[in-house]
């Protein structure tokens, strides 16, 4: 027995990766839709993360915060001129990240008396206890309770939270395109009118781009589709390349409510992930390298579809470039295992939704691998309702 705490359902061991396949201890090679639940956006493997990870290695693994690094500085100012002028807090994680910009909401809003935080149903931000309150899904939040005080849900919809907005209101956290939640992605139109309240509510827009940002819709930042910029934003994932790396970026000119002590990290923008995380925006920033994104995205999304039109469980199909959803009418935790047979690693949004992140960097020759798994499974029966199921013995 694994001294490991159980709370992850797990069985299969990996040891090594390239590309977007991994490889078990047994031997056995997986195409690998999930990337460590987005996280290796550049896939296994990539020599230049490596060399960059060696190299600040052997010069400084870790320095506090009480002093800078020449990574982390040079990453926070990349970050601010990719983004929108901003200050930058390094963190661990999307958790972590997502609480930093609780608490600078908070903080800035203080002396108006605003304190509250508006989130939207089928939101994820995170497990720690801040987080957690902004968290939609019930079985998630109530184990814990009472949570953050000053947090509610709202709905996606501009009329629901244009009511909503108080005068204690402090932010309104949205994922342009939730992940957890069941790959939904909301319309430009949705982004720039939320904008529009917020600024005229004088609440902060923040932006939790963990799990969307960074390449994975086809633009650098999910926002940027609607052309809109964000008070706060929040990133973690892809950004350190594998290792643990979250950012908050605060917009500049709010900047000054923050003081000495108001926050910390003791492991925030560690020399070595900084220096994974220049290699990975190098490559995201590449010529042409983010408009395949978008090209391939659509690939897939038109394969999802063509499988939709003859296969009835198959209830939609949504997302934005390679942050893919496949809706079932039954459990998609049974096609996960069906496919996981088959030699594919996929994950689930919830208990219907099929959730496809593959490593950026996967090719059409993949994606078809992936779709032809996918029909076969469908044909075995996978994904349809229990009702159904039963009926056909």
């Amino acid at each position: 027995m694994s001294a490991l705490l159980g709370v992850y359902e797990r069985d299969l061991v990996l040891v090594s990766g390239k590309g977007a396949r991994v490889f078990s201890s047994s031997g056995k090679s997986y195409l690998d839709l999930a990337a460590g639940i987005g996280v290796n956006g550049l896939g296994y493997g990539d020599k230049k993360v490596a060399a960059a990870i060696k190299k600040q290695a052997a010069a400084l693994i870790h320095v506090s915060n009480l002093y800078h690094s020449e990574a982390g500085s040079a990453l926070a100012e990349r970050l601010a001129s990719l983004a929108f002028p901003s200050r930058v807090f390094f963190c661990n994680s999307g958790s972590e990240a997502n609480e930093a910009a609780i608490k600078f909401a908070r903080r800035i809003g203080k002396p108006q008396g605003r304190f509250e935080l508006i989130a939207f149903e089928h939101a994820f931000h995170g497990r720690t206890l801040g987080a957690l309150s902004l968290t939609w899904t019930a079985k998630y939040r109530e184990p814990f309770e009472p949570l953050v005080p000053g947090a509610r849900f709202c709905a996606l919809d501009l009329g629901a939270i244009e009511a909503a907005l108080q005068p204690q209101t402090a932010a309104v956290f949205l994922e342009p395109v939730q992940g957890e939640g069941g790959v939904r992605a909301v319309s430009p139109e949705f982004l720039k009118g939320l904008r529009q309240l917020c600024t005229a509510k004088g609440a902060l827009l923040v932006l939790d781009e963990v799990q969307c940002g960074l390449g994975r819709t086809g633009k650098l930042f999910a926002h940027q589709h609607a052309g809109i910029t964000p008070d706060i934003l929040t990133l973690a994932k892809p950004l350190g390349g594998g290792i643990p790396m979250g950012a908050t970026l605060l917009r500049e000119d709010l900047a000054g409510a923050l003081h000495v002590g108001d926050h910390g990290s003791t492991f925030g923008g560690n020399p070595v992930a900084a220096a994974a995380s220049m290699v990975v925006l190098d490559k995201l920033c590449s010529e042409g390298f983010l408009l395949d994104v978008a090209k391939r995205g659509a690939f897939f999304a038109r394969g999802l579809k063509k499988l939709q039109r003859r296969f009835p469980q198959i209830k939609e199909v949504r997302g934005l470039g390679l942050m893919l959803g496949v809706e079932l009418l039954g459990d998609a935790g049974l096609v996960v295992k069906a496919l996981r047979e088959k030699g594919v690693l996929a994950t689930k949004a919830g208990d219907k939704v099929l959730r496809l992140l593959p490593p950026l960097v996967i090719k059409r020759a993949e994606i078809k691998e992936f779709l032809a798994a996918l029909e076969a499974c469908l044909q075995e029966g996978a994904g349809r309702d229990s009702s159904e199921r039963q009926r056909d013995g």
